[in-house]
Parts: structure tokens; C-alpha cells; sequence
């Protein structure tokens, strides 16, 4: 485990646990780092968390200082980010961002050459000069970099998208869902580019509302917008864009699992997906995997997180993949999830096989699902400890199947979290339950949360 970026990168409390120092030697570490041999290019967007704009400051700064080049995309998407990287052949690119977390986090996630997340090794690197293991001297006089208005490569990106719609989406009445945060700009002027009429909400940011009761992880604000305005969809972003789920025109939610269901179906039926599979975390609904088994497509799992979801992609060939949250990868057009790109890839199936997307989720049964958390003495022990292994193999027997149960850890927490899948949400509370107490007999329980 790293001591400063995680999967997702450096993120914390703004100036609490990130701060404006450490930015700023990240910068300056990127600016030297890729500038032996040249002046270093490096792309940096931001969400609209009102520290976004004082860490683009201190990235920018440390850029410059070390002799790079800071080409500011200003507020714009994660996939954004990592699309102009590739297409500009930029160095590397940073995106300043906490995603779904609320306005007083933030964020700095770092992109390598080719728009994927930066690898351990130089993440490593990174961690010893924040520690001080190592020094990098200041440029001078004509050595110093620029910092370079780049909003022309964020409309480029603009027009990418728009460039991958195959249909007009003249006479849909479409809802998005900004959050607040990195699409409130491009949203809407991408579907209206493409001929919708467009309802949007929760675009008018103003630096401390950010994903407040709004975009993916609120979902139920885009359920009830769609109902009122009696729209035939609807999209929600989170705050750095690259995660999408749906709601259909009954109001119904489409989440990650159901939206890789009808995508990869339609690129299956339409001999796009070739012998490639859907490669899902470990966290997907147990209906997926039925649905796909019923079509004869295969797939593959991987632990929870984007990344590890992009690197099997990256590894094996496979053209889609993602997690429940909406974080969907079509392998063909970004490294990333991309959240209005998969809004795009929904829309093309709905208007190819001219259904509504309640129709196109039809086939797929989502179990219920829950998920406990709970707080125990020792992690290993408690997975290791054989009446806990025994309590989650009588679950397994007795569900016959129709459900599953897992246990996982948390990477940053003495938690574990306990969840079962099943055909009813009481027979996964009397699973669940039946495990944890176990877990409070054998004396590893601590606590619920």
C-alpha cells in the first residue's frame, strides 16, 4: 500500500491531509522528471471543487518551476484528461479531482503517456521526494516553463464524442444529471449538438456543491426528474465524469451491471465483440453473470477498482468492462471510464434497436444485494478462522446457486465487508447476519458500522 496515492489516486481532506505543498512538488517532480530530455507537456484539468483552482495554481507552478510546459484544460472530465494526453502526445496528465466525494475532499490522479494511471514504479519515485529522500534543483532564466490556456483540446474532446454517436437524437427527450461537477459544461452541449431536447440538473456548481444530493451516487433525484418531466432517459455523471448510471423512462435505475448487459449484448448480436469477454470486479451482481451465461459470452473478474478492471482489458483484448458504480471501459475509444461516452454507447442501442431502455433491461434479473461493514479484531484472522469459513459455506449451500456470498477486506480499515446476494432482500439479511454472528461468538466482532 502506497503511503500517499491509492488506486485512485492522492486524495484527502484539501489542505488537511493533500495539501498545496504537496502539489506543488508533485509538479515539480513531474516538470523534471519528463523534462531530462525535453521541455515536459503535461495536461492538467480540474472538477469544480473550489480547491480545484488552488491546486491547478500549485501544479502549474511546480510544472514551470522544474522547466515544463502546463497546458490548463480548466474544468473538464477525467477522460477528458486522458484523451487529449494521448491525442497531443503529451508527456502525462494530471486531473484534479475527489470524484463522488463531497466538496471539502480532493484529489490527484496522474496519467501516463498513453492516458492510463500512472504506474507503481513512478508512483514510488513520487512518494521519496514528497518525503524528502531526494532533491530537484530549480531551472532558470529561459529553462522556466510556460503555463498554456488549453481549452481548445477540451472542445476537441467535445467533438470526439460527438463524432462517436451514430444517430440523430432528434425528438429524445433526454435528463442529465451533472453533479455539479466536471460535465456541467459539456453535458448538455454535447446532447444538444446531437439534436435532443435536453433537461438538466444540478449544473450550477459553485465550488461547495459538488455531488451534494446530486449525479450518480444521489440517484434518486434523476428518478423522480425523469418521472416529472416524462423524459425516455436519463443519465447521471459523478463529480469527475467518469462514471454514468441510468434511470429508464418508468424511472427505474440502470446501473453499471445492467448498462455492460445491454452494450456488450448488442456488440455480441452484432459480431463486435468478437471472442473478447466482459471483465467485471468481483463486486457485480451474480444476474449478470447469469444473463451473460444465457448468451454465451464470456467474462471475467477482477478485484474491485477501475484500474484493475482497465489493466485486464489493457492485457488480454477484451472491449468492455466496468463496475455497479458506472465506471464503464469500451476499450475501443478511452482508457478510462468515461460517463458521457457511456451515456452515448446506452443511447445507440436504444435508438438501433428502437426500444426503450426498460425494454433492453428486461431480460436481466438484478438479485438483491446488501452489503454490512463490520469492524474486527484482525482481518486475517477472522477470513482464516474456520467456523467463520464454515458460517460462509452453510450460506453458500443453502442459497443452491441462487446467490452468492463474499468476504472482502478493507484495504484501509480493520473491516471487513460481509455481502450475499439473494433472490430476496430478507433472505440476504438472515445470511448476512448469520455470518456476523458467528464472527461476534468466535470473538472477532468489535463492532456493526
Amino acid at each position: 500500500m502506497s503511503k500517499y496515492f491509492g488506486t485512485d489516486g492522492f486524495r484527502g481532506e484539501a489542505n488537511v491531509d493533500l495539501t498545496v505543498d504537496h502539489a506543488f512538488k508533485i509538479g515539480k517532480f513531474l516538470g523534471w522528471y519528463f523534462g531530462k530530455e525535453h521541455r515536459a507537456q503535461i495536461a492538467i484539468g480540474k472538477d469544480t471543487r473550489r480547491s480545484s483552482y488552488m491546486y491547478e495554481c500549485a501544479l502549474s507552478a511546480g510544472i514551470t518551476a522544474a522547466g515544463g510546459d502546463a497546458y490548463l484544460l480548466h474544468v473538464t472530465t477525467t477522460p477528458s484528461v486522458s484523451y487529449i494526453v494521448r491525442a497531443d502526445n503529451m508527456d502525462c496528465g494530471v486531473m484534479i479531482s475527489a470524484s463522488h466525494n463531497p466538496f471539502h475532499d480532493n484529489g490527484i490522479k496522474l496519467m501516463n503517456g498513453h492516458g492510463e494511471k500512472m504506474d507503481d514504479a513512478m508512483i514510488a519515485e513520487i512518494e521519496h521526494y514528497l518525503d524528502g529522500d531526494m532533491e530537484i534543483p530549480l531551472v532558470t532564466a529561459e529553462k522556466i516553463g510556460r503555463t498554456i490556456d488549453y481549452s481548445s483540446g477540451r472542445n476537441r474532446y467535445i467533438g470526439y464524442l460527438i463524432s462517436l454517436a451514430t444517430h440523430s437524437y432528434k425528438d429524445k427527450r433526454i435528463g442529465l444529471d451533472c453533479a455539479n461537477g466536471s460535465t456541467w459544461q459539456l453535458a448538455k452541449s454535447i446532447f444538444d449538438a446531437l439534436g435532443a431536447e435536453t433537461f438538466v440538473i444540478n449544473n450550477e456548481p459553485d465550488g461547495l456543491n459538488i455531488n451534494e444530493n446530486a449525479g450518480s451516487t444521489h440517484i434518486e433525484y434523476l428518478q423522480r426528474f425523469v418521472l416529472e418531466k416524462h423524459l425516455d432517459v436519463g443519465f447521471a455523471f459523478d463529480g469527475d465524469g467518469d462514471r454514468c448510471l441510468a434511470v429508464d423512462e418508468k424511472g427505474e435505475v440502470v446501473d453499471g451491471d445492467a448498462i455492460m448487459y445491454i452494450c456488450a449484448r448488442h456488440m455480441f448480436e452484432h459480431g463486435r465483440l468478437g471472442d473478447t469477454k466482459v471483465v467485471t470486479t468481483i463486486m457485480s451482481n451474480i444476474g449478470l453473470y447469469k444473463a451473460l451465461d444465457e448468451l454465451g459470452i464470456g467474462y471475467e473478474k477482477t478485484a474491485v477498482g477501475d484500474r484493475y478492471v482497465y489493466e485486464n482489458m489493457r492485457d488480454n483484448g477484451n472491449l468492455i468492462g466496468g463496475e455497479q458504480s458506472g465506471h464503464i471501459i469500451f476499450g475501443k475509444y478511452a482508457n478510462t471510464g468515461d460517463g458521457l461516452l457511456t451515456a452515448i454507447k446506452v443511447m445507440q442501442v436504444m435508438l438501433d434497436r428502437k426500444l426503450p431502455l426498460s425494454a433492453l433491461t428486461a431480460p436481466l434479473t438484478i438479485y438483491p444485494q446488501l452489503l454490512k461493514n463490520v469492524v474486527v479484531d484482525d482481518k486475517d484472522g477472522t477470513l482464516n478462522d474456520p467456523k467463520v469459513q464454515a458460517a460462509a459455506d452453510a450460506v453458500t449451500e443453502s442459497l443452491h446457486g441462487e446467490g452468492r456470498i463474499l468476504l472482502r477486506k478493507s484495504g484501509t480499515e480493520p473491516v471487513l465487508r460481509v455481502m450475499v446476494e439473494a433472490t430476496t432482500q430478507a433472505l440476504c439479511e438472515e445470511e448476512v447476519d448469520s455470518v456476523i454472528q458467528v464472527m461476534k461468538e468466535t470473538g472477532h466482532l468489535v463492532k456493526v458500522k
